[in-house]
């Protein structure tokens, strides 16, 4: 919302507030001023000057030669291109050694031979945007009016030397969305009651609005209130300069004189008028109603719009005539030739107005007011100024009397506070005399009882309805500066994290120690990435208005994003890259509304996890490597349940033959294992390792309590022993038969080498491992050892037929 200082002055008295001064204090109160631009800034020795004569360039078919007067004793001659150059006019000069628009400075010259002293410019050369210049005037000069005297700067005449203040309103102030509302809030600031111009309404006591009009509403809530007024016999023609300038300050282009005073009234009273053209409408019926399926109406952008029951429209008893609230139709609007005049002042359904300009695309000055609320007092009063303006502008005569039909009743809102809740709530100490005085400041009207205020909140202040919305407003005229800078009393409570937080801290820094980083994938995916690497069946669940098609899906695994953020690195020469994420997959269930959400645990690796150095090159990451980290992690978790891999050929997306899926007892909780080499080409990428866990699962599994003991006094023993078995048979099968033969003192079992090749027959392999054992309360017999030991061999060569080497 562009404010117009000078405007304002109209209502207040600013004599001493500078527009700094008064942006500076609106912003300290709740409505923020984004900016203060005087126009004629940057701009200098731009005059006015009458074109006494113009004839055509001798060597140019478009140029003109221009005799000017510039208020000086002597015309000056300037060459124009304007088309709409004319002698007899008063139009805008930059004189030699002036600034226009961009810092051009504008000099003595020549144009094919013939002498140009200055310039005679269009609005768009003073800085004016192309979409508010009258569109008479938008491709060539303006024309100034006759009364303007030639010499005087053009500033004061474009009211350029104004100062615009930006406002930026949010949606629970819309009342700032006009001038009157503006110079309330201000008057409430400095302490000042605003003063509005009266106007005079003559009706044409002969006529009846019944002789030419009747309305009719088919939903009342639809449109709570709507009114007609009927003004006759206007003479279509362009507005006076004063008009024309504050609607462009405001950003608004003019267009002619009875258009422009409906926009006008816009801003000063944030009450939406459209103007028909009576004639065109043909018919003396209005029908406020839904629109049918199939219906057309060209609105006055010239673009046809096919209708649905989502949009109110105005029609002619039959057809629509104009898009309620939002834009009026192309073969009801004002022209040239236009002599009676259909003024409309409505109210209507903001969610449906909305509705209406989203679908297309048409946000207007009128429907951003109607989707945030407007003065409900204001409605007629707003008709009866522009009808008024109408007719003194453009020399109508206004038909007696309205037609409308409202169910709209217009009342104060009430609202009670007590004095104790206005202290408790701001930390301070004002009293009754100070509240009823700021109360006062703001217009409302109040009573107050034993420190209970009971006010009436006037219809333009539509936003305050609970005692909360009393408290802002009394603080904010009382000033945020001095309200006391208080901290809150509360009970102090330690802090601490429950058992599922600490379990997803403690495995952040376990991976990150590791040597993974952790990563964050957006939750959006496409509805391809969503189902890939799935633990469980489940449909997906799509964004109803998804951004793109990119992020339409929510995610129902977590490799996927860690994928694409790998392939990232990959494509930028980074090819060592080790992730993890923690986060929320979504799986959709029948008898659920919103879909189900699950914590996983998710990590990729590629490339290798150290660097090369003197020792030699760095290994590639294996299964092995990305099982060893898994197996790290679950022990650090004290499960009381095993934690098995078990082989998986038939996983969705991964290798075949390094694959296994993981189980905390008889439950499955993830996977592990290689991408399947067309999945990672998919992705760009080379050999990749991936695991993926429920981490929901693992957070409510029962665990083994923390039990700290101390070091070990005693030392231990170690046997190594190195098994030719069937390449069949497993690692963890092996490494669970020792642990259950091991004996009482056996308290780790580390596989350090696995060979298949020379020197071992086919369908063979070779796991070699250390057992370590340890009495923690006495010193360990090397009897007791090798008892246990040999026990163990005897168990795996009657097992699984070993062959100790």
């Amino acid at each position: 919302m562009n404010v117009s200082y000078q405007w304002l002055k109209e209502y207040l008295d600013l004599t001493d507030i500078a527009p700094e001064e008064l942006a500076d204090k609106m912003s300290r109160t709740g409505i923020e001023v984004e900016d203060v631009a005087i126009p004629e800034t940057g701009l200098k020795k731009i005059v006015v000057g009458y074109t006494a004569e113009v004839v055509d360039h001798p060597d140019s078919d478009h140029l003109h030669v221009c005799q000017v007067d510039i208020g000086e004793s002597e015309l000056s001659q300037i060459v124009c291109g304007a088309p709409n150059i004319a002698a007899g006019q008063k139009v805008i000069v930059a004189l030699p050694g002036s600034r226009i628009t961009g810092n051009v400075k504008i000099k003595k010259g020549k144009m094919r031979g013939q002498v140009s002293n200055g310039m005679i410019c269009s609005l768009e050369e003073l800085g004016y945007s192309e979409k508010v210049i009258p569109k008479q005037y938008a491709e060539g000069i303006y024309v100034l009016p006759a009364e303007a005297v030639p010499g005087e700067s053009v500033f004061p005449y474009l009211a350029m030397d104004d100062a615009i203040l930006e406002l930026s309103i949010t949606p629970n102030r819309a009342d700032a969305l006009s001038m009157h509302g503006v110079a309330h809030e201000v008057g409430a600031i400095y302490n000042q009651k605003p003063h509005f111009k009266t106007y005079h309404l003559t009706e044409a006591a002969d006529e009846k609005v019944e002789d030419y009009i009747k309305v009719a509403v088919e939903n009342n809530l639809d449109t709570p209130s709507y009114t007609i007024r009927v003004i006759k016999n206007v003479k279509v023609e362009e507005s006076p300069l004063w008009l024309q300038t504050k609607l462009m300050n405001a950003g608004i282009r003019p267009l002619n004189n009875v258009v422009d005073i409906t926009n006008y009234i816009l801003l000063e009273y944030g009450q939406p008028l459209h103007a028909f053209d009576y004639d065109r409408l043909h018919s003396k019926e209005i029908l406020v109603r839904r629109a049918e399926k199939g219906e057309v109406l060209t609105t006055l952008d010239g673009k046809e719009r096919n209708l649905s029951s989502e949009n109110i429209v105005i029609t002619n008893g039959e057809k629509p005539v104009a898009l309620a609230g939002v834009m009026g139709g192309m073969d009801s609007e004002i022209q040239e030739d236009t002599i009676n005049v259909a003024l409309e002042a409505a109210l209507f359904d903001p969610i449906a107005i909305r509705k209406t300009a989203k679908e297309f695309n048409l946000r207007s000055e009128s429907s951003s007011r109607y989707e945030k609320g407007i003065n409900h007092a204001a409605i007629t009063t707003a008709g009866d100024h522009a009808a008024a303006l109408i007719a003194e502008l453009a020399g109508g005569t206004v038909v007696s009397g309205r037609a409308f039909e409202s169910t709209l009743e217009v009342k104060d809102a009430l609202v009670s506070i007590t004095l104790e809740k206005l202290n408790r709530s701001l930390g301070t100490e004002i009293t009754t005399e100070e509240v009823l005085a700021i109360f006062d400041r703001l217009g409302f009207k109040a009573t107050e009882i034993n420190g209970l205020f009971e006010v009436a909140v006037p219809p333009r202040r539509w936003d305050i309805s609970i005692e909360a919305d009393l408290v802002e407003e009394v603080a904010r005229i009382y000033g945020y500066d001095h309200l006391p800078a208080t901290l809150p009393v509360s009970e102090a409570i330690p802090g601490g994290l429950n058992d599922k937080q600490r379990l997803v801290r403690h495995t952040r820094h376990y991976l990150e120690g590791a040597g993974l980083s952790q990563a964050i994938s957006y939750v959006l995916t496409t509805s391809e990435k969503a189902q890939q690497f799935m633990m469980r069946k489940s449909d997906t669940t799509r964004v109803e208005w998804p951004m793109s098609e990119d992020h339409s899906t929510l995610r129902m695994n977590l490799i996927s994003g860690l994928l694409d953020n790998t392939s990232y690195n990959s494509a930028r020469k980074n090819t060592n890259v080790a992730l993890y994420e923690i986060g929320h997959v979504f799986y959709k269930e029948e008898d659920r509304i919103l879909p189900l959400e699950e914590e996983h645990l998710a990590g990729v690796l590629t490339g290798s996890l150290v660097n090369d150095n003197w020792q030699g090159k760095a290994a590639k990451v294996n299964f092995f490597d990305m099982k060893g980290i898994l197996e790290g992690l679950f022990a650090t978790y004290g499960l009381t349940d095993p934690v098995s891999f078990v082989a998986d050929s038939d996983r969705e997306g991964m290798h075949p033959g390094r694959t296994a899926t993981i189980y905390l007892g008889e439950e499955e909780i993830g996977f592990a294992g290689q991408i399947h080499p067309l999945r990672a080409k998919a992705y760009e990428l080379k050999e990749t390792y991936a695991f993926e866990l429920n981490l929901q699962a693992i957070a409510d599994a029962a665990k083994h309590p923390t039990i700290y003991a101390g070091i070990p006094k005693y030392p231990g023993m170690t046997r190594d022993v190195a098994l030719l078995v069937d390449e069949t048979v497993t690692n963890q099968e092996l490494t669970e038969l020792i642990l259950e033969k091991g004996g009482k003192y056996l308290t780790n079992v580390r596989l350090f080498d696995i060979y298949q090749g020379d020197n071992i027959e086919t369908g063979k392999k070779s796991l070699a491992y250390t057992l370590s054992y340890l009495n923690p309360i006495d010193t360990l017999v090397e009897e007791e050892v090798t008892k246990a030991f040999e026990k163990v061999i005897k168990a795996l060569i009657e097992t699984y037929q070993v062959v100790v080497r």
